[in-house]
């Protein structure tokens, strides 16, 4: 009877230093590439804010062709969703969701009628949440 050594099993897989040069790469990737990211967030948040001043204008001016002025200060952008009291021919939700959304950055939009730069001012302040700035710190306005 003759005895058969079983043939060696090739081994799959990759050795620690394999492994350890992939990360060092993925490393060097992140460390470029990270901030390039980053760049498109804080602008992404930016452009958000722009399209909800323009969405909350856009509510505004129905608001006033159904109930014949703009909210006041008083009522707030909070008319848009709950009609106030005495606003006859309110038809709203103006808004598609019942709430009025918070900027990106979680702070309330700022809201004045009669405004300084026209019929109403709607704004945000950005990121820093102070007047003025530049970048994803800058205020994005409606006028």
């Amino acid at each position: 009877m003759s005895y058969k050594s079983k043939p060696a099993r090739k081994q799959w897989g990759f050795t620690l230093l394999e492994l350890l040069v992939v990360l060092v790469i993925l490393g060097l990737l992140a460390a470029v590439g990270g901030p390039q990211v980053m760049k498109y967030v804080s602008s992404a948040k930016s452009d958000t804010a722009k399209l909800q001043v323009e969405e909350f204008s856009a509510a505004l001016d129905m608001y006033k062709l159904e109930v014949g002025r703009h909210p006041n200060s008083q009522e707030g952008l909070q008319a848009l969703v709950v009609a106030p009291a005495g606003a006859a021919n309110w038809n709203g939700p103006y808004l598609k969701k019942k709430t009025v959304p918070k900027d990106p950055w979680g702070a309330d939009y700022h809201y004045a009628s009669p405004g300084q730069h026209g019929a109403f001012d709607l704004y945000s302040l950005g990121a820093d949440g102070r007047e003025g700035g530049e970048g994803e710190d800058k205020d994005v306005v409606n006028w």
